[in-house]
């Protein structure tokens, strides 16, 4: 049964992205820029239902695969806290889009939610993986690396981001004009979702010796 539910947690995973990825060839959505806009750009769109079903699903397919770990006993309880704000954050961004800046000149509260929950979901994830990957793979040293491989570099992606930010902030200017944002944040996203799959796929049983 666990191995069902893993399963279907790593299916609603593809489906989500899949989704995002649609969104990035059909109209009128494909003439978002994606290398300067951001993926909560399509919130804003008319196709902002399917973006919220995204990433609904996301949150959802991580949810179910976190709590498979847990009860095998596969998820400390930092990474399990650590999982559960990237899915309380992706569900934050849905209830709370990202502001039209075209109509706007500041951030609203629920403006400033989301980019809360956005920085905490994009940053809880990796590090949730970081810190299970020893308890999740104890035999299983290449996915165990994968896994650590694939975390790591979606931090450096964030990295990329925090950067700008500083240099900005030294220059006095907009950070966001400084780096490809929606490239940048679409290769974080696809990353730290590689890393979650790695993380929630089921694991074969080896077979004990022979007595």
């Amino acid at each position: 049964m666990s191995v069902v539910v893993s399963l279907t947690g790593i299916a609603a995973l593809v489906l989500g992205a899949g989704l995002v990825l649609l969104l990035q060839v059909i109209p009128p959505t494909d003439r978002i820029s994606v290398t300067r806009r951001t993926i909560s750009e399509y919130g804003l769109s008319e196709h902002k239902g399917v973006f919220a079903l995204a990433v609904v699903l996301v949150a959802l397919g991580s949810a179910a695969g976190l709590a498979v770990l847990r009860a095998q006993r596969r998820l400390p309880v930092p990474a399990a806290v650590l999982g559960t704000l990237w899915t309380v954050g992706l569900l934050v961004i849905v209830a709370f889009p990202k502001p039209d800046w075209a109509a706007v000149s500041r951030a609203d509260f629920g403006g400033t939610l989301h980019r809360i929950a956005s920085v905490v979901a994009f940053v809880a994830l990796p590090l949730a993986v970081l810190v299970a990957a020893r308890t999740a793979f104890p035999s299983s040293p290449g996915r165990r690396l994968l896994a650590r491989v694939l975390a790591i570099g979606s931090l450096g992606w964030f990295a990329v981001i925090l950067g700008a930010v500083v240099v900005a902030a030294a220059e006095d200017g907009r950070w966001w004009t400084l780096i490809p944002l929606g490239l940048v944040e679409r290769g974080m996203a696809l990353t730290e979702l590689l890393a979650l799959g790695v993380l929630l796929a089921p694991v074969g049983e080896r077979p004990g010796p022979s007595r």
